[in-house]
């Protein structure tokens, strides 16, 4: 169980694809521009990660080292095939809106680096726990870029839920005379919450380490004494 617990530890907090590594920025800095925008890519991204590499560790023994990268990416391809023809299928106004993103899947650099660091290398419940908690990690932090920068953009939050559930609309947080702040919809307005919620990230990482040495400090026993 500890070592499910450190795949999941390190999917969602140490080693998150976003905050940590600094994978798929160009879909996480696009999309995010709304709530629902961020999370439906996100569901997208995890619903992909978690077939990958249960599939890739399922074949792995079968798939020459030579030629590893071109069946991996083959095998993305294929399922972001599937993801992109569903959402054009069942939610087509969202997947107008995503537009080139989610195909764009296919190259993203959180995918092929899992699926070669890890589902290549591990058994298929390890394989599969880590797919989802990375493609977990990668949603909490879209979510949560997306959700403060359309709050700070136009004042509402969901906006564009109808896409998905047609008896809802978008909740105005703040009043409608709100004028709006234009920059943090565009790319720049991203690149300076993704800032802050990296320094937030390595802030929080510096106070438990720092909370660990005292700890350490405080459990090692008092130095013996000399006799005279």
């Amino acid at each position: 169980m500890s070592i499910y617990k450190d795949i999941a530890w390190n999917g969602l907090w140490k080693q998150n694809s976003i905050l940590a590594q600094l994978l798929g920025l160009c879909p996480l800095l696009a999309v995010s521009t709304s709530l629902v925008n961020a999370v439906s890519l996100g569901l997208a991204t995890i619903l992909v990660m978690m077939l990958a590499n249960l599939a890739i560790s399922a074949l792995r023994a079968l798939i020459p080292y030579e030629i590893r990268i071109p069946v991996f990416i083959l095998i993305i391809a294929a399922l972001v095939t599937v993801v992109d023809l569903s959402f054009n299928a069942f939610l087509h106004d969202l997947y107008l809106v995503l537009g080139i993103f989610i195909p764009l899947i296919v190259t993203n650099c959180i995918v092929l680096a899992r699926v070669e660091a890890f589902a290549a290398k591990n058994g298929l419940r390890a394989a599969t726990l880590d797919g989802l908690m990375m493609g977990v990690g990668f949603v909490w932090v879209i979510a949560l870029l997306g959700a403060v920068r359309e709050f700070i953009g136009q004042g509402t939050l969901f906006s564009g839920i109808e896409m998905i559930f047609p008896t809802l609309s978008a909740v105005q947080v703040l009043p409608e005379s709100y004028p709006g702040f234009l920059v943090a919809i565009l790319p720049p307005g991203a690149f300076f919450v993704l800032g802050l919620l990296i320094a937030g990230r390595n802030w929080l990482d510096a106070r438990a380490n720092a909370r660990l040495r005292e700890q350490r400090l405080h459990d090692q026993p008092p130095p013996a004494s000399v006799p005279a």
